[in-house]
């Protein structure tokens, strides 16, 4: 091969699939029906994703480089989502982190990261449990990536935030708020 030439590309792939390659909401039925021409199908896909707000606190920098005491780390997480446009939803992840030690707080990370959905066709029951479930488990690997540089970026070792199993989160929430409906005697507010 001579310097600067290019290698060349054994590339087996179909024109239609290259052409799916640019949808931004992946059908998820491929062989649904499609009466008078119109997509019926359901369809989900992620659209982007983003930092939506991201603030780092080093209040006792640089004595606090110095606390030799192992800090408590706390750790919050809230999920939100809301309905951008009738097809396109907004997940937000809020992930704070607190490190405090005897001496004081070393660092506060806090982070909203989130994510835009295109979802067609879906019914509400299936829309709900992506919305604060599986969606939120597609965000948070990235997010955790930005708290772990933010911990590092602020002086500190990184902070590599355990995964979290959203679909039992969500399903124990569910299984709470069901509880609490039956608990709550019709009438009562």
């Amino acid at each position: 091969m001579m310097l600067g030439a290019r290698p060349r590309e054994t590339h087996t792939e179909s024109t239609s699939d290259m052409a799916d390659e640019g949808n931004i909401i992946s059908n998820l039925n491929v062989d649904g029906p499609v009466p008078n021409g119109e997509d019926t199908s359901p369809a989900i896909g992620l659209i982007s994703q983003y930092v939506k707000d991201l603030s780092v606190e080093n209040p006792n920098a640089p004595e606090s480089y110095q606390w030799s005491e192992a800090p408590d780390i706390a750790v919050d997480f809230n999920i939100s989502a809301r309905v951008i446009q009738p097809e396109i939803h907004e997940i937000e992840l809020k992930i704070n982190v607190t490190s405090k030690g005897a001496q004081g707080t070393a660092f506060i990370v806090e982070l909203a990261y989130c994510g835009l959905i295109g979802m067609r066709n879906v019914p509400d029951d299936q829309a709900h449990p992506f919305l604060f479930a599986e969606g939120p488990r597609i965000l948070f690997p990235f997010a955790r990536r930005i708290v772990a540089d933010a911990v590092r970026d602020a002086g500190y070792p990184p902070l590599m935030l355990e995964p979290i199993d959203f679909n039992g989160l969500y399903m124990q929430q569910l299984a709470q708020a069901q509880a609490t409906a039956e608990a709550t005697p019709a009438g009562q507010a």
